[in-house]
């Protein structure tokens, strides 16, 4: 059996679905079903197109050309996601002999049916020119490996015959669209394009026709490649892949130190992915020089850069300090190659994107995918799972071959692809922050973390429930993941780090959390209630800080460490010594840490509740009966005598708590704050510090 065979893709085309459907909707039926499997569409690429008859806002009949609007994408897309055109007006186009992008735009604009529809693809023309009434342009992996096979136009013409047309690359405008349409007119047999480096157009007359003649022509190709391939994918492999354990445990160490580097203008996200397809490529003889050659597509450019970072490492050789060093330094290498490049090829008006990569292969290892987001990182990661497959079949067939650097730059800077990137909402206050926080399962912690997560942030919800932590991090969804964790154990809160590192790459701020309570009075307070209290509040702070220390200074990009601290720190609590005396230590903990650690940027602040009774599972407890009887009250009354002693008569709620921490944790707002103390009590004199 062929060990390079692109798969075939099924007809899934459900006639039933579509029976009442008009054109539009039937092309919103064809695109879903096209881009549901990823191997033909790309998160983002592709276009569709259907041309229909129908009345316009003055009720005469007219030919209107649905088109994908730029930015959707069609695994997802609605019937609004789809633009509609005046053929008519387009038609005429094709007598031109030249036309700009910008004129392109602004004409197409114009002939739009409501300016309130989304603009239309950057390849509109390419649809409006091929005269069939259905139209589907996809970037299969099978045919992304002869479109970019060294010699693709033979294997073209071996693989389709007479049924193709080869259109040698061009970037996507009105010049291809016009090269396509003379070539579809010179060859009206021709049953499908194939654009160089690029991907396929097919049609049909019907939405149904056009879908099963795309397949076709993938199925085909994949035949094709597999009926070519003989030797073993990559070269062979260059060595055994790594034990997965031993990976892990490189990657725990490295990533940190990787996020610092890759993250010269912000947080990154990073996503680890050792899939079998990523091992077998990154343990693969030809797979350093493959990785280099260029993007496996256009349209992976701008979310994977011309080439990843790829990471030499030796197992019989290396060690983790090994590898971080080769990691860091590989990183720089791509950052300064890819200002040179800017610096190259830029034009009048052109800025500098980000120069970090967004892919790093590690040798034997795996892949490391980065982004300013969650989504972005993983987006990087999945198309590049497309290259490695095009890369597959690609060097089946005798050679990968790609963009040339100015043809990518033309890409990559290309004002009508960075239109889709400006369709994204503005980032939020902390987009790509990762945030640790103990004792997260309820209360102020869950608040917190729900609260982070709104803000664009990513959160490891940790606690010693963790069936509590579970089931709050899948309330707030992907920006968060759930560690069983007691502060009380260091080899617990080292693994806490170690799973918010391989989650996402590691921490940037740190809350915490985690508390106990409990009141006696000093002749009723036993050695027992005196070492629990200090054990978590004293010993499993000052265990999470330091581990918060080791990760965010081989991060080496600063960060945040709250302490949720308590008015007792500072105000003696009437029958709770041993609370109390173990808040204080921790709030000089805190200050210690500030002075120790401002050094590499890492701010270290306390804020002080106070009776924090809504959602507190503290207050839940014997710790209320405790404090109503130290007060002399029945235990329903306490809400209304905390907030009867405060200065301001308020009770206080963990969205109080909540944003203190979220100002100490905000480089733009809290940025010169270390060492600092922020009651949020009320008002209790005896707390005010001094």
């Amino acid at each position: 059996m062929a060990l390079t065979a692109p798969k075939s893709i099924e007809n899934r085309w459900d006639g039933a679905s579509v029976a009442d459907a008009d054109e539009l909707g039937a092309l919103v039926y064809r695109s879903n079903l096209l881009a549901g499997d990823r191997s033909v569409v790309n998160f983002g690429g592709g276009n569709t197109s259907v041309k229909v008859r129908l009345p316009d806002h003055t009720g005469r009949e007219t030919s209107v050309l649905w088109v994908k609007g730029s930015g959707s994408d069609l695994a997802t897309i609605a019937a609004a996601g789809f633009a509609g055109l005046r053929l008519d007006e387009i038609l005429p186009l094709r007598e031109r002999d030249e036309m700009s992008d910008e004129q392109m735009v602004a004409y197409l604009a114009r002939c739009q049916l409501d300016p309130a529809m989304p603009r239309p693809s950057i390849e509109t023309l390419l649809h409006a020119f091929t005269p069939a009434p259905h139209v589907d342009h996809t970037h299969p992996d099978a045919i992304g490996a002869i479109v970019g096979a060294v010699d693709g136009e033979r294997l073209a013409q071996e693989c389709f015959g007479g049924d193709a047309i080869w259109i040698p690359y061009i970037r996507p405008g009105f010049a291809l669209s016009k090269l396509v349409a003379d070539a579809l007119a010179e060859n009206p047999a021709a049953k499908l394009v194939l654009l160089a480096k690029h991907g396929l157009v097919t049609w049909g007359a019907t939405a149904a026709e056009s879908y099963a003649d795309t397949l076709d022509a993938i199925n085909r190709a994949a035949a094709f490649v597999a009926e070519c391939s003989h030797a073993a994918p990559f070269g062979g492999p260059a060595r055994s892949p790594i034990a997965e354990q031993r990976r892990l445990d490189l990657l725990a160490e490295v990533l940190p130190a990787l996020r610092g580097a890759l993250g010269i203008d912000g947080p990154r996200v990073l996503q680890v992915d050792l899939s079998p397809a990523v091992v077998e490529f990154v343990c693969g003889r030809d797979a350093r020089e493959l990785s280099q050659v260029g993007a496996a597509c256009p349209d992976h450019l701008v979310h994977t850069k011309r080439c990843p970072v790829w990471v030499s490492f030796d197992p019989d050789r290396d060690d983790a300090a090994a590898l971080r060093e080769r990691a860091i330094e590989a990183v720089h290498a791509f950052q300064e190659r890819e200002q040179a490049h800017f610096e190259r090829y830029r034009g009048d008006g052109d800025r500098l994107l980000d120069p970090s990569a967004r892919v790093v292969l590690i040798e034997g290892v795996g892949l490391v995918s980065v982004g300013r987001t969650l989504k972005a990182a993983r987006l990087a990661r999945d198309l590049y799972h497309r290259a490695i497959a095009v890369m597959r079949g690609a060097r089946a067939l005798g050679g990968f071959v790609s963009l040339s650097d100015e043809e990518s730059f033309a890409i990559e800077y290309w004002p009508l692809e960075l239109y889709k990137l400006s369709l994204a909402p503005p980032p939020r206050e902390f987009q790509g922050v990762v945030a640790l926080i103990t004792g997260s399962a309820g209360g102020i912690g869950s608040a917190t973390a729900h609260a982070f997560a709104a803000e664009g942030g990513y959160v490891v919800v940790t606690d010693i429930d963790g069936e509590g932590a579970a089931k709050d991090a899948a309330a707030i969804g992907d920006a968060a993941v759930a560690v069983t964790a007691d502060v009380t154990d260091e080899a617990s809160i080292v693994a806490a780090f170690r799973d918010a590192v391989l989650a996402f790459g590691g921490v940037d701020i740190v809350v915490s959390n985690a508390g106990i309570a409990s009141s006696a009075p000093i002749t009723e307070t036993t050695l027992a209630m005196w070492d629990h209290n200090h054990d978590i509040l004293a010993r499993g702070y000052f265990i999470v800080a330091r581990e918060a220390a080791r990760t965010l200074i081989d991060q080496g990009t600063g960060g945040s460490i709250v302490f949720i601290g308590s008015k007792n720190a500072l105000a003696p609590g009437k029958g709770a010594a041993a609370y109390s005396a173990a808040k204080a230590a921790e709030l000089h903990l805190a200050r210690c840490l500030a002075e120790e650690l401002g050094a590499h940027g890492i701010r270290v602040n306390t804020v002080n509740p106070d009776a924090v009774l809504e959602g507190s599972r503290i207050w839940d407890s014997a710790w209320r009966e405790e404090r109503a009887r130290a007060y002399g009250i029945d235990a329903d009354e306490l809400e209304d005598f905390y907030r009867e002693r405060t200065t301001l008569k308020v009770n206080v709620l963990p969205a109080d708590i909540v944003a203190a921490i979220l100002f100490f944790c905000s480089p733009r707002r809290a940025g010169k704050s270390t060492g600092n103390i922020l009651n949020v009590d009320g008002g209790v004199a005896l707390a005010y510090p001094r």
